[in-house]
């Protein structure tokens, strides 16, 4: 919360200080409306001068209209603060999420982050909007009125002040122990939205296996548990209201005993009481406000806090303090040098073990090996979306490490095992924003045989794709991540798992080309297929993160039984 108040907020304290002294000035209108009632009614009524009676009634009027425009002025100005705040809280919570290293984004996870960036952000706005409209309006009233009903009858005002310390520690016990429960109805969302984002993303293997009362088994269980955790919160927060409005009924009744009883005695009038029920009334209202706001603060406070550890989180990917090289001879040959790599997700159980090889520029690397075995992993330490705990990855003689992102990043084409399709056109899904145009995008759905079925869309730059290309086959859907990965004429070429959904003609194509027109580039190249890495000029087998054969097809056919029986199992040839 320090964070929003202190940081957030700073460029807004001129404007909400004129709205909070706009706010001031109509809540004084209000309070001054029931003292000029009593006055009229015990004062100007028994004098019986209409022009008096018209001269208040026509101050009243005018109290009342100011009151509605300042209310409606200061309004409009906390609604623009808190949407203008919360924009840019919005912006810096999502450029943070772009910038988080993969092992935080893990740590996070994907649902808790699209949850801090929709409902956590919601309840900071509702927060602060209504801080500067009810927390400024509600205090005044509360305290003006108590201080107009001791100018009016200090000994009825006394009554009401007996009630307020209980109604303080009602509040401050309520919310006390409303505020963890919120925090843990955010993390029981969290996994709501995981589920929920699963299951549309799954939503045809789940019809294909005929799974739908399963999955919805397991939603009812999460959603059950949802509505529990909220409506534990909302009942300890549902104390308030009717405990305030007791507590505040009980002092009404006192009030009204005694005023009779002073009236009776002759020691107070009528007037004065009747503006004593009114003020009474806004003194309800102003409470029954500030027990409103202590619910959304409760909410905000939790979602701040969660808002606070993504802005918050450290650099996970810091850059060497001083570049580092490889000996001056080897950093024209080497392009990219593995030097005894460790690393571990959980840092107890390495998930790959002292991995050292050397690919130089233009060769091809292919990578193969059992699910699991580390071939993504590989790919991440060397595009540095993760750091090696032992060992260095480096590019053209420097560690990447030492590299700034973005330079890093602008190095290589990729394509990720389970890669995105947006929502847009063909175009923009191969551009991404880069300053490609029409010729080279073109260029690059030929190179990955793509041109056949986009031709007329590239074209037409209004027809779209669904959302994960959901109207593309499974092949098309790879040529155009394919393109993308070429359209920039990249350094380094990644295809992890590219072209498993690619027909072997489709596929022998496609690698022809990479020959043919990306010469000078280096491709490492992960495959299920012996037929896709054969012609790489050098093939690394892993088995459960360890380097278990490296060399060429021939090489390793000799040497490597693993690559030897992947080799039987899709060729059928028992000779191998």
């Amino acid at each position: 919360m320090k964070r929003i108040i202190g940081y957030y907020l700073r460029p807004y304290y001129g404007r909400m200080a004129v709205g909070f002294l706009i706010k001031f000035l109509g809540a004084v209108m209000d309070l001054f409306i029931p003292w000029i009632l009593a006055y009229v009614i015990d004062n100007v009524i028994p004098v019986g001068s209409l022009r008096l009676i018209f001269l208040w009634g026509g101050i009243m009027f005018v109290c009342s209209i100011l009151a509605v425009s300042f209310n409606i002025i200061a309004n409009r100005m906390a609604s623009r603060v808190a949407s203008d705040a919360t924009q840019t809280i919005r912006h810096d919570l999502f450029a943070k999420t772009m910038y988080l290293s993969a092992r935080q984004t893990d740590a996070f996870t994907k649902p808790s982050l699209i949850s801090r960036l929709t409902t956590d952000t919601y309840h900071v706005n509702q927060m602060i909007g209504r801080i500067q409209r009810l927390g400024v309006r509600a205090p005044i009233l509360l305290v003006g009125g108590v201080l107009f009903t001791m100018s009016l009858d200090p000994v009825l005002s006394g009554v009401l002040l007996l009630v307020m310390p209980v109604l303080a520690a009602v509040m401050v016990t309520v919310s006390r122990k409303g505020m963890p429960m919120y925090r843990r109805l955010q993390s029981c969302v969290d996994s709501f939205v995981c589920l929920v984002r699963e299951d549309i993303a799954g939503i045809r293997v789940i019809k294909a296996l005929s799974k739908m009362d399963y999955e919805k088994d397991k939603f009812d269980r999460i959603n059950r548990m949802v509505v529990t955790c909220e409506r534990n919160a909302e009942r300890t927060m549902a104390v308030l209201n009717p405990a305030m409005n007791m507590l505040l009924n009980l002092g009404l009744v006192g009030v009204i005993l005694v005023g009779a009883f002073r009236v009776n005695a002759g020691t107070s009038e009528v007037g004065k009481i009747l503006a004593f029920m009114t003020y009474f009334t806004i003194i309800l209202n102003a409470m029954m406000s500030i027990s409103r706001m202590f619910v959304i603060i409760s909410k905000a406070v939790a979602s701040a806090a969660r808002i606070d550890q993504v802005l918050g989180c450290g650099e996970d990917l810091a850059l060497l303090g001083e570049t580092e090289a490889l000996p001056e001879e080897n950093e024209e040959a080497d392009e990219i040098v593995f030097e005894h790599v460790v690393f571990s997700y959980n840092k107890n159980e390495p998930n790959l073990k002292d991995i050292s090889f050397t690919v130089k520029k233009g060769e091809m690397l292919g990578i193969i090996g059992s699910t699991g075995s580390g071939k993504t992993t590989l790919v991440a330490l060397l595009m540095r979306l993760m750091d090696a705990d032992e060992g260095r990855v480096l590019i053209g003689g420097r560690d990447v490490r030492s590299f700034d992102k973005e330079e890093l990043r602008s190095r290589f084409g990729v394509v990720f095992q389970n890669d995105t399709i947006f929502e847009d056109t063909i175009y923009e899904n191969v551009r991404m924003g880069r300053a490609l145009d029409g010729e080279a995008i073109g260029r690059a759905l030929h190179y990955a045989q793509a041109e056949e079925f986009t031709e007329e869309k590239v074209k037409n730059e209004g027809a779209m794709l669904d959302i994960r290309g959901a109207n593309l086959s499974g092949g098309q859907k790879q040529r155009v991540l394919i393109a993308r990965a070429l359209a920039a004429g990249p350094e380094i070429l990644i295809l992890d798992d590219s072209s498993s959904a690619l027909d072997y003609r489709t596929d022998a194509l496609l690698r022809r080309q990479l020959r043919e027109h990306f010469r000078g580039t280096t491709t490492i190249l992960i495959a299920q297929r012996i037929s896709s890495v054969m012609h790489a000029d050098h093939i690394l087998v892993l088995e459960d993160g360890e380097m278990i054969g490296y060399g060429t097809h021939e090489e390793l056919m000799k040497t490597c039984e693993v690559y030897r029986e992947i080799s039987r199992s899709q060729t059928g040839d028992m000779a191998c």
